[in-house]
């Protein structure tokens, strides 16, 4: 699909036979539409002798009789070298039409002929078009927008726009989705949004949404995406695989299980299999909102797995800990003959990190090298330096940094710095510190890391001048937050968060949630938390940390015995830890909290990381 129209990489377009110019156009249209056409050749040798006929019959020069061949060329995908062949033909042409330019176009954005993509040559091929007094068709734009988004070129497309505006069509559905697409390419989703808007509602198509979502989701606008699909299925729009495949990737990215859920009930009730591609965005989509259990239904019953399947099921069990099934998983993925690349290995080499799996690590970090042949990258070595850090290894970590081909990376020295805090090696985490700040890869975070060891050591000093060299730096942290799903709404809170239209209930369910654990032997562990205040005041303030106002508001807002899905963009602490555990045994609840890292998974007091994170 090219901008919403529907083409076929096998289809090839012929010459027609009709006896006028309406019924030639007419057709010439059909092919464009993608309706099935017999190839006039098979192979390259068969167009050059079919060519070579043409130019002994003097025909070689005429559009409608060299049309056939034009497109066969042009448009063939295992033709190595016909490509260059088709632009013979073009060029041999009189006054050729918008369709024959059209045709070479296709080829080069859709790397016709087994040579590549040749976008660049797509828009000199316009240029051409313009100056040689060959106006545009409909059909023109979608091509020369792609050859844009392909290039990058986001000046040359708005140019293109106005192009558009000017030959009136701006109307025509076709290119308004190829525009659409290509802001969204370009990373424009603002722009995507404004061009969608401007289409009447009797122009907007699935296609169109489709294209917008793609927008949202190349950008990063997870929340806007997924309200962009409620409007569309709202709007009576049936949503086609690629909207879905953007929806279930946003609703990972947010964590809206019940978002994708919805989502996947409804494939169930339309479709009657759904293909591989389909699938692992499922397994992709349950794993990163915590459901591995459906993530692995989902994937057990694929019967068509292929590597990016056992991709995102690796990389799923590596989110929640389960380095062993990971493992094994990785190990079946083997024995069913797809051969592993450099992604899964990361999922890989992440879960045995996760898992504190040191020895299994360094054999499968081995197996990459010795077996599979994959030159490591500096992703790999990140993972590495991770595992034998996370296990206490922390000088064998320091020594491959230092030995890493690629050269250190601010990866490397920041998984060191975070496992320094887990061992309470203050020393080393200043010296990974400072090789942050050589490689000028610094950020609030790591400060905050070094503040928060020395306030546990009680160096109040310190703790106040490494958060102060963050400011003084201009280093901005992100603003921390947790949000839960209810009812397929996401809700969001901050620490000491009062804005929610429920506040008073929530702090009343707080005030709840602690009576009862103290009855168990709680007692706020206010020992990481780097406020110069007295003791009360930091209670006060862990009390209402974010994380415990959004699990307040979910044992409050769904069903009994349900499970609470938190979603954060902060660390675990070692409190909200303890909290999540005791709030699982005392409600009789599993609560789901994704970090920034990783998964926990509170079940009757226990937490599937088992303490090792």
């Amino acid at each position: 699909m090219v901008g919403g129209l529907v083409l076929s990489q096998a289809q090839h377009q012929v010459g027609i036979a009709a006896t006028s110019p309406a019924q030639a156009q007419a057709a010439e249209q059909a092919a464009f539409r993608g309706r099935d056409h017999r190839a006039p050749c098979a192979s390259l040798d068969e167009a050059r002798k079919a060519h070579a006929r043409h130019v002994k019959l003097g025909l070689d020069r005429s559009p409608r009789h060299a049309r056939p061949l034009l497109a066969a060329c042009a448009l063939a995908a295992d033709w190595p070298g016909s490509m260059a062949y088709a632009a013979s033909i073009f060029a041999a042409l009189d006054d050729p039409e918008a369709f024959d330019y059209n045709t070479l176009m296709r080829g080069y954005v859709a790397g016709g002929g087994g040579g590549g993509r040749d976008p660049a040559a797509a828009l000199r091929l316009f240029v051409d078009m313009v100056d040689d007094g060959v106006e545009p068709d409909s059909y023109t734009f979608p091509f020369v927008f792609k050859a844009c988004a392909q290039l990058g070129a986001l000046q040359e497309g708005r140019q293109l726009q106005g192009h558009l505006v000017k030959l009136g069509f701006q109307r025509d559905e076709h290119s308004q989705n190829s525009l659409i697409s290509f802001y969204g390419k370009c990373g424009e989703a603002d722009l995507a949004r404004r061009a969608f808007e401007q289409m009447e509602d009797d122009e907007q198509t699935t296609a169109s949404w489709s294209a917008l979502l793609a927008a949202y989701t190349r950008a990063g606008r997870w929340a806007e995406c997924v309200e962009s699909f409620g409007a569309m299925v709202r709007a009576g729009w049936r949503p086609d695989e690629s909207s879905m495949v953007s929806a279930l990737s946003a609703c990972a990215h947010l964590g809206a299980h019940d978002v994708g859920r919805s989502i996947h009930c409804a494939l169930l009730r339309n479709t009657a299999r759904l293909n591989t591609f389909m699938s692992t965005s499922l397994v992709d989509m349950y794993a990163k909102c915590g459901c591995i259990e459906n993530a692995a239904a989902v994937f057990d019953a694929m019967d068509d797995k292929n590597a990016w399947t056992y991709s995102a099921m690796v990389s799923g069990l590596a989110l929640h800990g389960d380095g062993r099934k990971a493992l094994e998983v990785f190990d079946a993925m083997v024995r069913e003959g797809h051969r592993p690349d450099a992604a899964v290995y990361v999922g890989v080499l992440n879960a045995c990190s996760r898992a504190g799996l040191l020895e299994e690590g360094l054999r499968c970090f081995d197996r990459m090298r010795l077996e599979h042949k994959l030159t490591p990258n500096a992703q790999h070595y990140g993972c590495m330096v991770d595992l034998m850090a996370r296990a206490g290894r922390l000088d064998d970590a320091r020594a491959l940094i230092g030995n890493m081909p690629t050269g250190p990376t601010d990866t490397a020295w920041r998984s060191l710095l975070n496992a320094c805090r887990i061992h309470g090696n203050l020393e080393l985490a200043e010296r990974a510190l400072q090789e942050l700040e050589r490689l000028g890869a610094t950020n609030a975070g790591d400060y905050i890391i070094l503040s928060d060891m020395h306030a546990r050591a009680h160096n109040r000093d310190a703790a106040a001048a490494r958060r102060t060299e963050a400011v003084d730096r201009g280093l901005a942290q992100a603003p921390g937050y947790s949000a839960v799903e209810v009812h397929g709404a996401t809700h969001r809170f901050v620490s000491q968060d009062r804005s929610h239209p429920r506040a008073d209930d929530i702090y009343e369910m707080l005030h709840q949630m602690e009576w009862q654990l103290r009855f168990e032997g709680y007692t706020p562990d206010t020992s990481e938390l780097a406020l110069d205040a007295g003791e009360e005041e930091k209670r006060r303030v862990v009390a209402a940390h974010s994380q415990k106002l959004a699990m307040a508001f979910g044992l409050l807002s769904t069903p009994e015995g349900a499970p609470v899905r938190v979603v954060t963009n902060l660390r675990m602490s070692k409190e909200c830890h303890a909290y999540s555990a005791l709030i699982s045994e005392i409600f009789g609840r599993e609560i789901v909290v994704r970090d920034r890292n990783r998964f926990h998974r509170f079940k009757r007091g226990a937490c599937s990381c088992g303490n090792y994170w």
